[in-house]
């Protein structure tokens, strides 16, 4: 059996996406899977809507449609692998029968909560994804929330599905930059910090976690934590010293924010997973997070939960946590077990079954 991979979207930056690839990879190669990793180097940035966002899209429907089949004939590949919902409509042969495809389904977020999207963007990836899952012959989700999305809303048989939890562990030796420092003292903060790591976009919902940080300095004043917000996040106009921006840090970096930080908080309205949270659980730090059916799937009872939305109950939570040190300790050995619970090799081989259900199916047809 050997699996085509498509590494595109792994290539254009830090992400969930990337680290998913990347450690799927991985996993499936240590459980002896014959896996060829292949990417569009063409493909441009990301064009942030207009003509470019077209441009990419035809590219991107070139890349699916035409090169991806010839790319598995070219290495015999028994099955294409997509990360992200997308499918040939005709992927060609394999050397023993059809080439299979499998997508991998992380949320349905532009469907449970579209407000929170570009309208545009919202309809093409219902319309897009949702076809391209039922033209894949296996489902990979991520969650069983995630699969009860794709069962509920697209209607994809469940015997189609296959859900592949992701496991903690971004970061490995040969991550790390030789003799680098991993210490918390790395980054120059000298106050007790709460840390969010993500994009600004709306379904993370940013405006929350500043609003109960500022009610935190102003009901506790110094005695507040301050705020690290690390990623693609941009100052806003009422961050004050207490809020402090780290844009798109290295992984030695965000690895030192995440060991130092008082608890990481993730007010994310919807997720399939929270990638992030579980690898702050398994490093030993507190975790926070909004009540969303994703968020409680994966940290369980390893995090202090609030209301998505309500800043008033995240102050709250983030409250007790700077009060009670029991609370903070419950948290760490709970996010610990939790995690720990979990694997990359795990997620592999389902991964396997996924593969092995998708040609089966393919030779069916």
């Amino acid at each position: 059996m050997r699996i085509l991979v498509d590494a595109s979207y792994a290539r254009r930056g830090p992400s969930g996406t990337a680290v998913y690839v990347d450690r799927l990879v991985e996993g499936l190669r240590e459980l002896g899977v014959d896996v060829v990793t292949v990417a569009d180097e063409d493909r441009r940035p990301p064009a942030g809507g207009g003509w470019g966002s077209v441009r990419n899209a035809a590219h991107d429907r070139w890349w699916v449609q035409r090169r991806l089949p010839r790319l598995a004939a070219r290495h015999g590949a028994d099955v294409i692998h997509h990360p992200l919902p997308a499918a040939a409509s005709r992927p060609g042969r394999g050397p023993d029968g059809p080439v299979a495809q499998v997508v991998t389904v992380h949320d349905l977020a532009f469907e449970v909560v579209p407000e929170l999207f570009d309208p545009r963007f919202a309809r093409w990836a219902s319309h897009a994804h949702r076809r391209a899952a039922h033209r894949a012959d296996a489902v990979v989700a991520v969650s069983r929330t995630t699969a009860g999305d794709v069962r509920e809303r697209w209607g994809v048989p469940a015997d189609r599905i296959v859900v592949a939890p992701h496991g903690p562990g971004q970061w490995r030796a040969r991550d790390v930059r030789h003799g680098a420092s991993m210490r918390a003292d790395t980054v120059p903060l000298a106050r007790p910090y709460l840390l969010y790591v993500g994009d600004d976009e709306p379904r993370k919902d940013l405006p929350t976690l500043r609003r109960a940080h500022a009610a935190l300095v102003a009901g506790r004043g110094d005695g507040a934590p301050d705020l690290v917000l690390a990623g693609s996040v941009a100052p806003a106009a009422g961050d004050d010293a207490r809020v402090r921006v780290v844009e798109r840090p290295d992984p030695d970096r965000l690895r030192a924010l995440i060991d130092g930080a008082l608890a990481l908080v993730h007010p994310a309205r919807h997720e399939g997973v929270g990638l992030t949270p579980l690898e702050a659980m398994a490093r030993g730090v507190p975790v926070v997070v909004a009540r969303s059916p994703g968020l409680t799937e994966t940290c369980d009872d390893g995090a202090a939960y609030f209301a998505p939305g309500d800043a008033d109950d995240l102050a709250g939570a983030v409250a007790r946590l700077v009060d009670e040190p029991r609370v903070r300790e419950r948290l760490v050995q709970a996010g610990r077990r939790v995690a720990g619970a979990r694997s990359w090799g795990a997620a592999a081989a389902a991964h396997v079954t996924a593969y092995e259900a998708a040609i089966a199916r393919a030779r069916r047809r």
